[in-house]
């Protein structure tokens, strides 16, 4: 039991978190790799909405309209490869490598 606490201590204290940065209707970046669990931070620093999804077997998220200044916070549980993209603006893409 000791060992499994260790272990999850271990793996919750290994998690980071990473800011994306919205602008000129696109994210900053257009890939990232990120050790699972660790959680991306969209930063809203345009002078429109967006409103930011992904869409994948192994994970769901759909934000609300995100106002300018606003973070949206999304963590990625699980591995894979994950399209985030904005409803709003559907020719922005990140696309996350959850390792």
């Amino acid at each position: 039991m000791f060992l499994v606490l260790v272990a999850f201590a271990e793996l919750v204290a290994a998690a980071a978190v990473h800011r994306i940065v919205q602008k000129g209707r696109a994210f900053a970046v257009s890939e990232i790799t990120i050790p699972r669990g660790d959680t991306l931070l969209f930063t809203n620093e345009d002078e429109f909405l967006h409103q930011i999804y992904v869409d994948s077997p192994s994970m769901s998220f759909d934000s609300n309209e995100q106002p300018p200044g606003q973070t949206i916070e999304v963590k990625f549980p699980r591995p894979g490869v994950f399209a985030v993209r904005c409803h709003i603006h559907p020719k922005m893409l990140l696309t996350v490598h959850a390792q």
